[in-house]
């Protein structure tokens, strides 16, 4: 265990292993920054990635989905307090440039990604700016609630560049965290129908608890959109990307003309696309880059908001395993392995009774 100014921290040691590590405990020095004692971590689906060697790994420790208390502020910080219970979005931002100005944070030109190019949240420690952390309300009761925040915002951000308006139809491509969660943003924001692909039992039964009014295998889905009464999906939320079984034309195949399709899953490959039904169809492809607050609330804040009505229900559909950090290598093959029936794995950093990090 570390103890006086160092900390544990978890570093990538190569394509599947991880190894846990003594660090020094950042220090807020900058105005704005705050260090938060991490309490949950998330394993992402992004983090599967560089765990199988599909992508480089990181050289700094890993980890966005982030739910703690704060431990320490630094120069001018006004909004957040010592002891206060936040969760994090898994960037950091200038602030100042036209991007951050509009509420495009994750598009600043000098965006960090905790976890990617900035020391994650598999760690006892998280540095990070004020304006990234959000105060979590009294009615999200636990920190293992709290970090389902990061993928539920950015299933609330890829509704919003599609423009979805209440009453329309949605198709999420995927039950992982992040289409299961997306289903949870449309059935909350007045979608008339969701109908979710998944591929196992386990996942199929928790699209169901999360709202979806249909699922269906991803190799049913061709004949599902092939009866003549199917008109298409006013937005169709593409979480899986290049993973085998679907592609970007079950997409296209799916939404109605006029309609939007909204990458979030990663394609490590460049998919073809079919331009001709994307020109005759006025077809919107969209990118959705993690989450914002274009119109001055953050989707970081629909969130919580959503997780206050629908926090407990949401962490026991979800949140099937829970490791401790020191076996983060263990929690990550849990994560890879659907058929152990994992759709969350949770990493216990900390708890709330100690002041430690245990």
């Amino acid at each position: 265990m570390a103890g006086g100014n160092r900390m544990r921290s978890a570093h990538c040691s190569g394509p599947g292993s991880v190894e846990i590590r003594e660090s020094e405990i950042p220090s807020p020095c900058s105005e704005g920054e705050v260090v938060v004692r991490v309490r949950r971590c998330g394993i992402c689906g992004s983090d599967l990635h560089w765990f199988r060697g599909h992508t480089p790994a990181p050289a700094v420790c890993p980890g966005h989905e982030i739910s703690g208390v704060v431990a320490a502020v630094g120069p001018a910080v006004s909004g957040l307090r010592e002891g206060d219970r936040v969760v994090l979005e898994g960037t950091r931002s200038c602030g100042g440039c036209q991007a951050c100005r509009e509420g495009n944070t994750q598009l600043c030109r000098s965006l960090l990604v905790l976890g990617m190019n900035a020391p994650g949240g598999f760690a006892d420690y998280v540095l990070t700016h004020e304006r990234h952390a959000f105060v979590v309300p009294s009615a999200v009761e636990d920190d293992e609630i709290g970090e389902l925040a990061e993928p539920l915002a950015v299933g609330v951000h890829g509704l919003g560049v599609a423009r979805f308006r209440p009453g329309q139809r949605v198709l999420v491509l995927g039950a992982g965290t992040i289409g299961l969660l997306g289903s949870v943003a449309a059935r909350e924001a007045g979608a008339s129908e969701i109908l979710v692909t998944a591929r196992r039992p386990h996942q199929r039964d928790a699209a169901r608890a999360c709202g979806a009014h249909r699922v269906l295998a991803p190799d049913d889905l061709g004949a599902a959109l092939a009866d003549p009464s199917e008109e298409g999906f006013d937005v169709v939320l593409d979480t899986v990307g290049d993973d085998p079984g679907t592609s970007l034309a079950d997409a296209f195949a799916g939404v109605r003309p006029g309609g939007a399709v909204v990458v979030l899953g990663i394609y490590a490959e460049k998919p073809p696309i079919d331009a001709l039904r994307l020109m005759m169809h006025e077809i919107r492809l969209v990118g959705s880059l993690c989450y914002g607050r274009v119109g001055g609330r953050a989707d970081f804040e629909v969130a919580l908001d959503i997780l206050a009505r629908r926090g407990d229900a949401l962490r026991k559909t979800l949140v099937t395993h829970r490791v401790p950090l020191e076996r983060l290598g263990d929690g990550l093959r849990l994560a890879d392995d659907k058929a152990s029936g994992s759709i969350k794995v949770s990493i216990a950093v900390s708890d709330p009774e100690t002041s430690d990090p245990t």
